[in-house]
């Protein structure tokens, strides 16, 4: 049986379509037999276990990213971590920290994860979506799915890893957390968004 030919063109598309290295995306076609979609779901399963390798490692160094509106009137600054001062220096970890200071000031997130949201704020949310799953008249057995769901939704307009890049066309719809994710993969150091400001004049804290 022949060996399916993998050309630089393949490689070069799997590189653009999920920015891993090219050496992975060629072993990746090489192992799905050319078949890119294969070679997709290839390097996802092992991006996230090299993810999960990373996610603990300390994360010292970084940069301080900012952000002004063209108005003047909004601004951000982002604390985004990583292990060495040579990924810190790296054009691309550094355009990838603007475009989540630039996210940031769009979308105005309150927290950077759905894990730092306070235990008493999502109760209180919830018992205005039980409420008003009673008041609408939903079915019992049904409701508890309903509120979750918009439980859900709330989270990702309040955490910001798990909101879609305001800039969906550029960045494919993907949210904060996968963008995330395939900067570490990139540069191949744990990458972290460590917390965030954001000033609007005339707002109230």
């Amino acid at each position: 049986m022949s060996t399916t030919e993998i050309t630089a063109a393949d490689v070069k598309a799997l590189r653009e379509r999920t920015g891993a290295a090219m050496m992975d995306c060629k072993s990746a076609l090489s192992e799905a037999g050319g078949d890119a979609e294969k070679a997709v779901e290839l390097l996802r399963v092992k991006g996230q276990a090299s993810a999960e390798k990373r996610s603990g490692r300390s994360t010292s160094e970084g940069v301080i990213s900012s952000y002004v509106h063209a108005t003047g009137k909004i601004g951000v600054l982002v604390e985004v971590q990583c292990e060495t001062d040579f990924v810190a220096r790296n054009d691309d970890f550094l355009d990838f920290a603007r475009e989540i200071a630039l996210h940031v000031a769009a979308s105005a997130p309150r927290y950077v994860s759905a894990d730092e949201v306070p235990a008493d704020e999502e109760a209180a949310e919830r018992q205005v979506f039980e409420r008003k799953a009673v008041e609408e008249g939903k079915p019992e057995n049904v409701r508890e799915r309903i509120v979750e769901g918009q439980l859900a939704k709330w989270r990702k307009e309040i955490a910001l890893l798990d909101q879609v890049h305001v800039n969906a066309d550029k960045h494919e719809s993907k949210t904060i957390e996968t963008l995330r994710a395939e900067a570490a993969a990139r540069t191949g150091e744990n990458i972290r968004i460590a917390r965030f400001a954001r000033f609007e004049v005339g707002a109230e804290d």
